[in-house]
């Protein structure tokens, strides 16, 4: 790798990667200069990241980061959107990171509603929305048409929340793409996919900005390797998550943000979360009892049930509540979430044998009511024992929040 141009330490650094851009680069990074100079109250760095251009794109680059203060340029041997950013972002000192297409599509105007919530400490990571009602988008009716089905897509295999993952005009603050740059596997298009997937996993705020977007004519993107890399991204990224092999912890990252940092509103949400998986555990509990009640005595159609929902419940509180993902310590936890759930048959069990004392053939829907009841007092005895000693050994420790450095820089502005 090579690097030419004027090492700084911006609050901003903004990667405009190039790739075969000999036409564009030269109008269209003097363009961005001029706006960072005069309409743009941060100062701010252009970086632009040749990845392996086979025309003149470096060489203008160079000429580019000697003529203009504020421009350098990194060449990378090897191909890739993502690789090009991940590069440049790991070793940047900025406060916040950037990167727009050299294009420049989006209108620069939204570039300072981008990094604000990241400087304000409101937001984690910032991006450009071109789905959004108060966006104004030109662009071709088949790539509004893959976009927009690009983006369901998204939310109904990975159950994201973000409307726009490919937008080429995002921020994020540094230390946080220190924590989730090495946990991005793709090196192209798919990058910046799979950063929001992982930070919106790990409970991270994802600022979004309506923007005004023009389609480029002479865009680069050959749509249909795209789409096919994009699928397989998706397809990898779903399997690694449900099988625990991305190292998030959204507890942490939650306790980590200011905004819950006090223990009590930490732990008022991760009952609510408790609660909830309760609600559906005891629906699927009733469910399950009345089924196997057909064909079995009520003791033994009360154990079974018991222990089928026990381990689904376990499960969804471990990854869900109690936020530990991956591989270990499972079993452990579910054979400690099995103990829970003999204190819970117990109390269930001593209902219904109550139940059948005092009452010789009680009704069915007494009988579901009656364990309805003692189940949701277990529930108390058993939140007490997750929170205590079934999850414990994984349970993350309370970091003492410093405010980024780029909050300070803010204020003394």
């Amino acid at each position: 790798m090579q690097t030419s141009g004027h090492p700084s330490g911006p609050s901003v650094e903004i990667v405009v990667p190039a790739l075969n851009e000999e036409n564009d680069l030269g109008p269209n990074i003097r363009r961005l200069r001029e706006f960072l100079d005069t309409a743009f109250p941060f100062p701010a760095e252009v970086c632009i990241a040749d990845s392996g251009s086979t025309d003149a794109t470096y060489e203008i680059g160079a000429l580019l980061a000697a003529e203009l203060p504020g421009v350098r340029i990194v060449r990378l041997e090897q191909s890739g959107r993502g690789r090009a950013l991940k590069q440049v972002w790991s070793e940047s000192t900025a406060d916040v990171l950037a990167y727009m297409d050299v294009d420049l599509s989006t209108n620069l105007n939204a570039l300072l509603p981008l990094v604000a919530p990241l400087f304000a400490g409101h937001s984690d990571i910032a991006i450009g929305t071109r789905l959004s009602n108060g966006s104004r988008v030109v662009r071709r009716p088949n790539r509004e048409f893959i976009s927009r089905s690009y983006n369901l897509l998204l939310r109904a295999t990975l159950s994201v929340h973000f409307s726009d993952a490919q937008c080429g005009f995002k921020a994020i603050r540094t230390d946080v793409a220190r924590e989730l740059l090495p946990l991005i596997q793709d090196t192209n298009w798919f990058f910046d996919t799979e950063l929001l997937v992982l930070a919106e996993k790990a409970g991270l705020r994802i600022h979004e900005v309506p923007v005004d977007w023009i389609d480029d004519p002479d865009s680069r993107v050959a749509i249909a390797k795209t789409v096919g890399e994009d699928l397989r991204g998706i397809a990898r990224l779903t399997r690694d998550l449900g099988r625990g092999r991305i190292a998030l912890d959204p507890v942490r990252w939650a306790y980590g943000r200011p905004r819950i940092l006090d223990p009590r509103t930490a732990l008022a949400a991760r009952v609510l979360r408790f609660c909830a998986i309760g609600v559906l555990s005891t629906a699927a509990y009733a469910l399950l009892y009345l089924v196997l009640r057909q064909g079995m005595p009520a003791q033994v159609a009360n154990l079974l049930a018991l222990l089928i929902t026990a381990v689904g419940n376990t499960a969804l509180n471990r990854r869900i509540t109690f936020g530990v993902t991956g591989a270990e310590n499972r079993w452990r936890h579910q054979l400690r979430g099995l103990v829970t759930f003999g204190i819970g048959w117990s109390l269930t069990a001593s209902s219904l044998w109550l139940l059948h004392t005092a009452v010789a053939s009680p009704h069915q829907a007494v009988e579901v009511t009656v364990l309805t009841i003692a189940n949701l007092a277990a529930t108390v005895v058993r939140f007490s024992l997750f929170q205590a000693w079934v999850f414990n050994d994984e349970a993350p420790t309370l970091p003492t929040f410093e405010p980024p450095a780029v909050l300070d820089q803010t204020r003394s502005n």
